[in-house]
């Protein structure tokens, strides 16, 4: 069997016009993704597909770019391009998809707009490390090198307001509907020395697994299996988890965590001595019953058990809520996986959606796109970890009347007894 490639979560990001839709989808069919037999011959094959993918998305369909895969020679990827800025947030908070690396679109045209500067604070916020500026519609300036080189100074400018040093970062100038610099080298920017897309993104580093992080699994089920025993089952989120090790699960209804040894650890029904991030097992544990344990309870080591949050603070940005959020509010905080009812006891500060920086004074209420730090209170016991040192354990979403009205990051975890 062959080795698998690794793999790459990749977002495109910057300002709602400046083509990332038409980039994915040229991507996808160079990369081979989109077969060229769903499009139709001759001249308007590429704008059919253009079409779909959206960038006149009010009046055809998107196809949708949210999880779209392709590969290289080198990794496998998966687009968590989400065309508008709100689901970005959403799922990069959520981390659903969070994102490994970057393409910050920007038009050559346009140059930087607010939605590049929000887009480009976000990736650092969410703690995307690796970017990749594409100044596309290079076609729409005639190819011209001098104006490459201006937009190139101004996404400069904003890179060193982060902290990034733009000689650190690759930029491309290419067409996404045209096709330059793509995938092949484009005869109309002679002038361009660097890599084309596709051999810039071969070049990123893909994640390292947490391996050294506490030990933490969230259960999804728990199983009473005749002649083994209670066998919980999840996915390792961080950490290493080896037979014979001794785990607790909290909060359980237990009151002290139900403790034990793990026996056996179980994938796709082979037996394994250890378990590493994004294994799915089934585990055995002595000395642990069934009703110990249930669903939204996290297994870790007895030595660095999981934190149980009496309150937290945390960073969340409301993506769309009918009304406003007040002090009191205590909607469902979903968080790996545990569905908890959470309450909002202060309302802490807005952030600046230009900087992310604390504004002065304490807001009365929060509406739809308003990004605040805010105090937290669960209404019952449940796991939940500083995102900064646990990042998967720290990340959730609020759900509530059927819809994710925010999502969010633990900064801080004031635990329960």
């Amino acid at each position: 069997m062959a080795k698998e490639k690794e793999h790459i979560n990749l977002a495109f990001i910057g300002h709602v016009d400046h083509g990332k839709s038409t980039l994915v989808g040229h991507l996808l069919l160079k990369a081979g993704a989109i077969a060229e037999q769903q499009l139709d011959d001759g001249e308007n094959k590429f704008r059919f597909v253009m079409d779909k993918l959206g960038e006149e998305r009010e009046r055809g369909v998107t196809i949708d770019l949210a999880h779209q895969k392709f590969s290289t020679n080198k990794y496998d990827y998966t687009v968590v391009d989400c065309p508008g800025h709100r689901d970005f947030v959403k799922n990069m908070i959520t981390g659903a998809s969070q994102a490994d690396a970057a393409v910050l679109v920007v038009d050559a045209k346009d140059g930087v707009m607010p939605q590049t500067k929000e887009h480009m604070f976000l990736s650092m916020t969410l703690g995307i490390k690796q970017i990749i500026i594409a100044i596309n519609k290079m076609d729409m300036v005639d190819y011209a090198e001098d104006r490459f080189n201006e937009v190139k100074e101004e996404v400069g400018v904003l890179l060193k307001s982060i902290g990034r040093n733009p000689a650190d970062v690759p930029f491309i100038p290419l067409s996404a509907f045209e096709g330059d610099n793509i995938k092949e080298k484009s005869d109309n920017m002679t002038w361009y020395k660097g890599g084309t897309l596709m051999e810039e993104l071969d070049k990123l580093t893909p994640p390292e697994k947490p391996v050294d992080l506490p030990l933490r699994i969230p259960i999804q089920d728990v199983y009473s299996i005749t002649g083994v025993g209670t066998v919980p089952v999840g996915r390792v989120e961080t950490g290493i988890m080896k037979k014979g090790d001794n785990v607790i699960f909290l909060p359980s209804s237990n009151v002290n965590g139900a403790t034990g040894e793990v026996k056996s650890i179980e994938m796709h029904h082979e037996q394994f001595e250890v378990a590493e991030p994004g294994d799915n097992i089934g585990f055995n544990v002595r000395g642990v019953g069934k009703n110990d344990i249930r669903r939204g309870d996290v297994a870790g080591h007895t030595n660095d058990a999981p934190t149980v949050a009496k309150e937290f603070t945390a960073q969340v940005v409301v993506l769309q809520h009918p009304g406003v959020i007040t002090i009191g509010y205590t909607p469902v905080f979903h968080c790996h996986t545990s569905q908890t009812a959470c309450t909002f006891l202060e309302l802490t500060s807005k952030l600046d959606p230009a900087t992310g920086q604390p504004q002065e004074g304490t807001p009365d209420f929060l509406k739809t796109g308003d990004a605040a730090i805010v105090q937290i209170k669960p209404t019952k016991p449940m796991v939940m970890e500083e995102a900064q040192k646990i990042p998967p354990m720290g990340r959730f979403a609020i759900r509530d009347m059927g819809q994710t009205v925010a999502a969010g990051l633990c900064l801080k975890v004031t635990s329960a007894e």
